[in-house]
């Protein structure tokens, strides 16, 4: 596993742990969660785009074969 160091300014950091309290999780959570719902979401947003060019263009390729 590998680990990310990032610099903040103060108050980024103090609104990130305000963040992490109110949902009573720690800020090296919050920002995890964040991190995997971004990466899933950039992954979905992809496949979605590739079914809807392969349904859209299906009948083309159909012919193309």
């Amino acid at each position: 596993m590998a680990t990310i160091t990032i610099t903040l300014p103060d108050e980024q950091l103090a609104l990130l742990q305000k963040v992490a309290a109110q949902q009573g999780v720690s800020v090296e959570s919050l920002i995890e969660t964040k991190i995997v719902s971004t990466i899933n979401q950039s992954q979905t947003s992809f496949q979605d785009a590739a079914d809807y060019v392969l349904r859209k263009n299906s009948e083309l390729y159909q012919r193309l074969a």
